[in-house]
């Protein structure tokens, strides 16, 4: 059996699911059990536990084979990331307590990179987990093509998208959250021993020009794109309502700078299957819907 926690997200469901796919037996790991009726429904065990309950999880883990673990985002973290800190302590205690054979755990692109930024958290979670005595994969992934469900409606409506990432020519790596669903099941299928680093991105690397070019042949409209003026990052931040807007600004320095990157650069990164194409018109269509 395996025990999937964010499983109501897009990259647990799609792990859950690739597993249902192939007869295996999975436990819903959720906070809410509302949310869990659907996956009850698909024939999963459903078990409720919040991420911050060491007693709630390990009992949410006892008898898996292998678990995926997936710390939920926090996009403006308390200085010194004290969130992801504790998060990452109690899985590790459920885990040193439940001792399943083998876990994966969903972290990112550059979660090594020493520089200050968001992405810091992926970072601790990978230390704090790396020490655990049982096999453990870290999926390091690329930025997910689906934030672009941000700009589907004023790609629409206005016709014109924002970019944080720039230059607009400069290719960046992207991943589809259905190949990290895919790779993450095949994992929790594999035998290994220790700590284990897989990084992932899509079938090539996109500019943010090719995804305005995108939009425009799935709309059928012509839709511009615009940059963010780095200099106006903080202010709008933190009208959004974000108290420590920095980390959010340096990781974007990184993907913009280059210093966010694969440990083993674009050569040594798994190549998923799908392309930009496919989730920009998903999205599309599921706007469309609803």
């Amino acid at each position: 059996m395996y025990a999937i926690t964010g499983i109501t997200g897009k990259v647990g469901g799609a792990v859950a699911r690739t597993l249902l796919d192939a007869n295996l037996p999975v436990r819903a790991v959720v906070r809410d059990a509302r949310k869990g009726e659907v996956w009850d429904a698909q024939g999963c065990e459903v078990v409720l536990a919040d991420i911050a309950d060491r007693a709630a999880l390990a009992a949410a883990f006892d008898g898996a084979e292998g678990v995926f673990v997936l710390i939920p985002p926090m996009f403006d973290p308390t200085p010194g990331f004290p969130e992801a800190r504790s998060v990452s302590a109690s899985l590790k205690s459920a885990l040193e307590t439940t001792r399943p054979q083998k876990v994966v755990c969903l972290s990112t692109i550059g979660a090594q990179a020493p520089q200050p930024n968001l992405l810091n958290q992926l970072g601790i979670m990978e230390q704090t987990l790396g020490t655990l005595p049982i096999p453990v994969a870290f999926l390091r992934a690329a930025w997910f093509m689906e934030n672009f469900a941000w700009d589907v409606e004023p790609a629409r409506e206005k016709g014109m998208i924002s970019s944080f990432l720039q230059p607009l020519d400069k290719p960046f790596p992207m991943v589809a959250t259905a190949d990290i669903g895919r790779v993450a099941a095949r994992l929790l299928r594999e035998t290994w021993s220790g700590r284990r680093i897989v990084e992932l991105e899509g079938p090539r690397r996109v500019t943010p020009n090719v995804v305005v070019v995108t939009f425009s042949r799935i709309l059928r409209k012509r839709v511009r794109i615009e940059i963010v003026p780095r200099e106006t990052w903080e202010g709008l931040f933190t009208s959004q309502g974000m108290k420590n807007p920095t980390p959010r600004i340096q990781m974007l320095d990184g993907f913009n700078q280059g210093w966010i990157e694969f440990e083993g650069g674009e050569a040594g990164s798994e190549k998923g299957s799908t392309e930009l194409v496919t989730v920009l018109r998903h999205l599309v269509e599921n706007k469309d819907l609803g």
